[in-house]
């Protein structure tokens, strides 16, 4: 435990901060977790709708940064590549990308 009061405060602070942290982080997650069952169910415009929020959320959590906001763009990016696809009625897989193997 901290002894000297500037540590004692500093502490608080992070308890405080943590707190802050995990409870955005939490709600991004939840809605992420809505884009990608509204693609399961087939629902595109309600999937449409749901990434505005993420996009939203994720951009906000970058300029607080409780993310990066190379997380924020990661996020962003392979929520929407899902949705394109499942506007075209291509199957959308956990990953977006062809990986090479070198």
């Amino acid at each position: 435990m901290p002894h000297s009061a500037s540590a004692k405060k500093r502490h608080r602070q992070n308890l405080r901060d943590r707190e802050s942290n995990r409870a955005v982080k939490s709600d991004l997650k939840s809605q992420v977790r809505k884009v990608l069952e509204a693609i399961t169910t087939g629902d595109v415009p309600q999937a449409r709708e749901a990434l505005k929020l993420v996009a939203k959320k994720a951009d906000r959590a970058a300029a607080s940064k409780k993310i990066h906001r190379n997380r924020a763009a990661r996020i962003k990016s392979r929520l929407s590549a899902r949705v394109k696809a499942a506007g075209h009625g291509a199957v959308a897989t956990a990953s977006t990308k062809s990986r090479k193997s070198s």
